[in-house]
């Protein structure tokens, strides 16, 4: 999951709240992270269904719009070590 800005400007936003935890099952188009910028606040939406693997990035934290914030993978799936 990477956060996006519909064209803005932006370079960063900040990550305000995770609306789901590790381990959550998720549905394409729903909410999973609460994002901000100096106009907005939106949730980033799940672009597939599955499950939220890993929180790569804790709240609250600014990041880099395109930055990685965590993992949606399968049921099942594991990470790979690192």
């Amino acid at each position: 999951m990477v956060p996006k800005t519909g064209g803005m400007n932006t370079t960063k936003v900040n990550l305000v709240r995770w609306l789901k935890k590790e381990g959550d099952r998720l549905k394409q188009g729903e909410g999973v992270v609460e994002l901000e910028t100096e106009k907005v606040n939106y949730e980033l939406d799940a672009p597939v269904d599955g499950v939220l693997l890993k929180i790569v990035v804790q709240e609250p934290a600014e990041v880099e719009v395109g930055g990685l914030l965590g993992y949606i993978g399968q049921p099942g799936d594991t990470m790979p070590a690192s």
